[in-house]
């Protein structure tokens, strides 16, 4: 079985793909603090809950955008499950070309959903991921990253409005009835749900103008089904297209040999 870690600035999830399907998938907030000891309590229970032993776990793939995260989660996987995990980086065997001034600066979620994306809809396309930021990534029709637009995620918007202006509070994200608000809040929701929508539909068709084609629009994360509620314009919701695109990247990549050093055992790179 593989064990799938997709660290982002907000959440990390944890799957387990068993080579046919997916046996389950959880879900903690992001800390740097947290060791790879809370991490193995916490999982372990999860997967037995689930009829997955550790000792199942057979080999494991860590994508991340968050560097400080990445060294408990190593030993996660080294010390609990006594695999080494494929982490997911420009250099590695991607299967498509990264088509930008600067391949190694691209975020691992960014090419993840476009491996992704590319196996399941084909291109070209482009990836609207409604993360920590809101960001547009672009495949060409070879499969090939070609760029694309980051944005400010809903929730930062929401923190820096409250935080911003002393009288505004703070609010939950949600699909207003109505345009225009005749309160504070259905104003403020108002601003973020369609405002959003507004940038959406209009970074979507800049692209698509600048691209020269027409491309399809793939959603996904967590707040995908409530935004493609508000347009027409996405192909398809994918809310866990970056598992799935760490999923191909291991079956594209040879698994790394587990560190038989004791010393090297608990390093990170």
């Amino acid at each position: 079985m593989l064990l799938v870690i997709d660290a982002g600035n907000t959440n990390i999830v944890f799957a387990v793909h068993d080579g046919v399907e997916w046996r389950g998938n959880w879900r903690l907030a992001t800390s740097t603090q947290r060791t790879s000891d809370e991490y193995g309590v916490w999982l372990e229970a999860l997967l037995r809950r689930a009829g997955i032993a550790t000792g199942d776990i057979s080999h494991a793939v860590i994508g991340t955008v968050v560097p400080a995260a990445l060294y408990h989660l190593r030993r996660l996987c080294r010390e609990w499950f006594e695999a080494e995990p494929l982490v997911a980086r420009a250099p590695l065997d991607w299967g498509f070309a990264i088509k930008t001034h600067n391949p190694e600066g691209v975020g691992a979620d960014r090419l993840l959903n476009a491996l992704a994306a590319h196996q399941h809809y084909h291109g070209p396309l482009v990836v609207v991921d409604f993360g920590t930021a809101t960001t547009f990534d672009v495949v060409d029709e070879a499969g090939a990253y070609v760029g694309g637009v980051i944005s400010p995620g809903i929730n930062l918007s929401i923190e820096a409005l409250h935080q911003a202006a002393a009288r505004l509070p703070r609010i939950g994200i949600g699909r207003p009835h109505a345009v225009i608000g005749r309160d504070t809040v259905p104003a403020m929701q108002s601003g973020i749900y369609w405002g959003y929508i507004g940038l959406i539909e209009g970074l979507l068709a800049r692209i698509e103008g600048e691209f020269g084609a027409r491309l399809k629009a793939i959603a996904t994360g967590g707040l995908a089904p409530l935004f493609a509620e508000g347009t027409s314009k996405f192909t398809a919701i994918d809310p866990d297209l970056t598992l799935e695109g760490l999923r191909l990247l291991s079956l594209r990549n040879k698994p790394p040999a587990l560190p038989r050093d004791r010393a090297r055992f608990l390093e990170t790179e």
